[in-house]
């Protein structure tokens, strides 16, 4: 039986909760006083629970569709800006004892160069990394809510463990990490029962942990060694994909929505504007691969990049979009995680906090990495930006700083 605050997976993802949403989202996605409903409703930047998303992922109606990109678009603008944070994958080792089938780790796979960084190698990828302009974070993905399906993908090894596995989360928020992740990985089972399962985890989290997930990551199925997409039928459609980061940015305006380069270049500008605020630039998912490129046939990659540009080329390219490329980690290092973070985005303040860091680390990335056509860029686009900064006070602090940065100085953070 569904029961948001219990601690058993099986109750707060209960799967005859999402089929009854699944069923009454069928029923209702020409009802067009209902979608009109739900729409304003959202409007008011309150989110929307798990069954409300469902209808609007499942409307079909041209008007009210446009209404949701407009909307999410908004939304964006409202607690974003136009500010994306970057950040980069650190694989430490492909060994694994799982039995995962969409996975090329998989233990029974012979084919695959297997690796384990040493802490001297561990070292020196995170130099490259820095050398970069920034690093990234640790996320665990549920893959998929569907629990016969979940086992069936995950046949042996501890990640079998259906409940074990779904309740991370909660572990993590019981032993003191403010800040969780959560995502799926679509094209292993069908996408609307896992969109609504997703949402019901984060109402979970909100519900019994006090905090919903700081991030949402949307990964979707790619080639890599030993894995055919072509063995997994409920693969999704750029359309399809649109959609889904459409209603997500809608139904979770606080948290911040992760793509990857699993995603093409094409792709990824068709869901930066709509509610993304966090992507990967020049990417890795070999064990290493920052400090010395991997060699062609010792290749320990998990997954195939479908955008394999430089991070200077992702950087300029996002700053020829109009968006700032950020290398902020000012909230992890100021102590500003789980309910306080959440706090800074629903009052409006996120605005005087991230706006002045994105620009300030930006700065940063110009003059220690930037090529000559990217820092121009970059240049005018902390013009503009600057004068986003609502708090008069906060603006004319960063301005100086961005002269210091100028001057060889860093580390400068609200």
């Amino acid at each position: 039986m569904y029961n948001v605050m219990s601690k058993k997976a099986v109750e707060f993802i209960d799967d005859q909760e999402i089929l009854e949403t699944l069923a009454y989202a069928e029923e209702n996605k020409t009802n067009v006083a209902l979608l009109n409903e739900i729409i304003e409703r959202a409007g008011t930047y309150q989110g929307l629970n798990h069954r409300e998303a469902a209808v609007l992922l499942a409307c079909e109606l041209k008007e009210q569709n446009d209404r949701l990109v407009k909307l999410a678009m908004d939304i964006k603008k409202k607690f974003y800006g136009n500010r994306i944070v970057m950040f980069a994958p650190l694989y430490l080792s492909n060994y694994c004892v799982n039995g995962c089938v969409y996975c090329p780790y998989h233990f029974k796979n012979k084919n695959i160069s297997r690796k384990k960084l040493t802490q001297e190698e561990i070292a020196k990828e995170v130099i490259a990394l820095q050398d970069m302009g920034g690093i990234g974070t640790y996320i665990l993905f549920q893959e998929t809510y569907h629990k016969e399906n979940y086992e069936m993908l995950h046949p042996t090894g501890p990640k079998s463990d259906y409940a074990w596995h779904t309740e991370a989360m909660d572990r993590a928020m019981e032993g003191g990490i403010d800040d969780v992740g959560i995502g799926v990985l679509f094209g292993l089972n069908k996408y609307r029962y896992d969109f609504v399962g997703m949402l019901m985890h984060a109402e979970h989290l909100e519900a019994a942990m006090g905090v919903g997930p700081h991030t949402i990551s949307v990964p979707r199925i790619c080639p890599a060694d030993d894995i055919d997409t072509d063995d997994f039928s409920n693969a999704i459609s750029d359309d399809i994909f649109e959609k889904i980061v459409t209603v997500l940015r809608i139904a979770v305006p606080y948290t911040g929505m992760i793509i990857s380069t699993r995603e093409s270049q094409a792709s990824r500008e068709r869901v930066l504007k709509l509610g993304i605020s966090q992507i990967s630039g020049g990417s890795s998912t070999s064990v290493g691969g920052y400090d010395t490129p991997e060699p062609e046939d010792q290749n320990s990659a998990q997954f195939e990049l479908n955008d394999t540009r430089k991070l200077d080329d992702i950087v300029n390219w996002l700053l020829e979009m109009g968006h700032i490329p950020s290398f902020c980690t000012a909230c992890y290092r100021e102590g500003r995680t789980g309910d306080r973070f959440m706090q800074l985005v629903k009052s409006g303040q996120i605005a005087n906090c991230c706006q002045p860091n994105a620009i300030m680390t930006l700065k940063e990335y110009l003059e220690d990495y930037a090529a000559p056509a990217t820092k121009y860029n970059g240049e005018k686009t902390i013009a503009r930006e600057l004068a986003s900064i609502p708090s008069d006070k906060v603006r004319g602090i960063a301005t100086a700083h961005l002269t210091e940065l100028s001057s060889g100085k860093r580390d400068f953070r609200f």
